[in-house]
């Protein structure tokens, strides 16, 4: 699920023809976006390296763990970092966040009839299946998607109850599509749809219910 706060801060979806805008956070090159793409590589590589691996694995181990101590001799209290988190637009969450190693990261733009497009390779850190995604990972891409598509409707709220047609396994390290939209409203329900693709097949398709409104920002 998505913040759609400031989606359409100055974006006009009724005056003819909008240029697209990107939703997601653009990442930086330096700071914890670029910290996180660094750990994104490394969980990358151990995965490609496997067991057999004549690489002292027990030294990689143990200089880890004193990275990950050294890291956390620094972290913030919890409640400050959460503050932090959600000042602007958040670019931590699993997804789209470019400060969030596990986050494929998925990249979303808003377009000019309504509905929001996104574009992601996936890795083998995703696999499922031999060569293909697992499915949990394109439920949490197409209810993502499905968020940023209600928040650039203009009417944006949480997840109540999504419906996943597999049509075909997803494959890893392939141009992915997502396309979701808001199909109608009614009071505080919302209902939206998505699909993910690979060069024009349908993949996964997705039904949803949202309901209007999101949790208070931490403060």
């Amino acid at each position: 699920m998505s913040d759609p706060s400031d989606f359409r801060e100055s974006q006009r979806l009724d005056d003819g023809g909008p240029v697209p805008r990107t939703l997601t956070s653009e990442p930086r090159p330096d700071g914890l976006d670029a910290a996180a793409a660094a750990v994104r590589r490394l969980s990358d590589s151990l995965l490609r390296l496997g067991e057999s691996t004549p690489y002292d694995l027990d030294t990689l181990t143990k200089q880890l763990q004193s990275l990950a101590d050294e890291v956390d001799a620094h972290r913030p209290a919890e409640d400050e970092r959460m503050r932090e988190m959600w000042r602007d637009r958040p670019r931590h969450d699993p997804a789209t966040g470019p400060q969030n190693p596990v986050a494929p990261p998925l990249v979303v733009h808003g377009l000019a009839d309504g509905s929001v497009r996104g574009e992601v390779t996936l890795g083998i850190a995703y696999q499922g299946q031999p060569g293909m995604a697992h499915g949990g990972i394109s439920a949490l891409m197409l209810d993502h998607a499905l968020g940023f598509a209600n928040g650039w409707a203009g009417i944006g709220g949480m997840t109540a109850r999504l419906t996943l047609n597999y049509k075909r396994p997803t494959p890893l390290f392939v141009p992915l599509t997502v396309r979701a939209l808001q199909t109608r409203v009614e009071g505080r329900k919302i209902w939206c749809e998505a699909y993910l693709e690979h060069d024009g097949e349908l993949l996964v398709s997705a039904e949803a219910l949202f309901i209007q409104g999101h949790l208070p920002r931490p403060k």
